[in-house]
């Protein structure tokens, strides 16, 4: 199986849903529709700096998809590429399409002069991290987070 990694157009509509669904509930998340309207949106505004990578088969389908955003940080004086989202299809795990989107975002922000490529996943999501401990280092940070409309 061939693969080609290649930016997502607004046609990959369609093929790109499900796979965004899939992982929404991979992650028992539960985002409101108007939520992924913005963010599909925010992939082909020219003005975001959020891109979304699609993984092809030779048959046009897709099997995987890739989002990164680039960010300013106070550690370097170029910019940081976070790979917030990584989802392949069950019939091509194990079939290098994770790594392939990974390493097209690696070069992407090669590309655009950052400095780092840094993601995060569930602790738990063992398949994950047994490539991407292949692929690059866990620092060993704790990931912490509060929702705004939460006072504590």
């Amino acid at each position: 199986m061939s693969i080609t990694i290649r930016p997502l157009v607004p046609e990959d509509r369609a093929a790109w849903d499900p796979l965004w669904a899939a992982y929404l509930v991979f992650y028992e998340e539960d985002l409101a529709p108007e939520i992924t309207e913005v963010t599909w949106n925010r992939f082909h505004d020219p003005a975001e700096p959020m891109w979304a990578l699609g993984a092809v088969d030779d048959e046009g389908r897709l099997l995987g998809i890739c989002h990164h955003l680039f960010h300013r940080t106070t550690w370097s004086a170029t910019t940081s590429c976070y790979l917030e989202d990584l989802f392949t299809v069950p019939e091509a795990r194990g079939k290098g399409v994770g790594r392939a989107l990974i390493e097209a975002t690696a070069e992407a922000a090669r590309q655009a002069g950052a400095s780092t490529l840094h993601w995060q996943t569930q602790a738990t999501n063992a398949t994950a991290r047994a490539l991407y401990d292949q692929v690059a280092r866990h620092e060993g940070h704790i990931v912490y987070e509060r929702p705004l409309d939460d006072p504590s």
